[in-house]
């Protein structure tokens, strides 16, 4: 029968995990939120692991990091709706409506039934 006599030698314990002061957290993700941005790369450049960036985005998106303002510019339009009341419908009324985008200070009203077309041309315009 062998006997191991050799000692047990624990691993040293972890330290303290470190804090981040919240702008250095509100950086790395408006950082990440960069079109073409790599999280791995911005990571790694700022030591921290890549899933402790993708935590802090979570928790951006959901407010936890502050005020949330928009960083992000994925090119979609934030979209506002509002209650009107119910009005009788006719064929008449089939071709009336009128479509706001507001991009900045730019304010876009497109009346009458609008073309996709036509649509998808104002909004490629609007989003350059």
């Amino acid at each position: 029968m062998d006997t191991n006599f050799q000692p047990v030698i624990s691993s040293p314990t972890r330290g303290h995990y470190r804090q981040h002061p919240l702008e250095f957290k509100r950086a790395l993700v408006a950082l990440s939120l960069q079109p073409g941005a790599s999280v791995a790369r911005i990571a790694r450049e700022h030591g921290v692991n890549a899933n402790q960036v993708f935590s802090w985005r979570r928790l951006y998106n959901q407010g936890h990091l502050g005020e949330h303002a928009l960083m992000r510019d994925d090119g979609l339009l934030p979209v506002v709706l509002t209650p009107t009341t119910p009005v009788p419908r006719n064929a008449a009324d089939d071709a009336d409506g009128s479509i706001v985008l507001e991009v900045g200070e730019v304010r876009v009203r497109i009346e009458g039934r609008a073309n996709a077309s036509t649509l998808a041309q104002v909004l490629e315009r609007l989003l350059r």
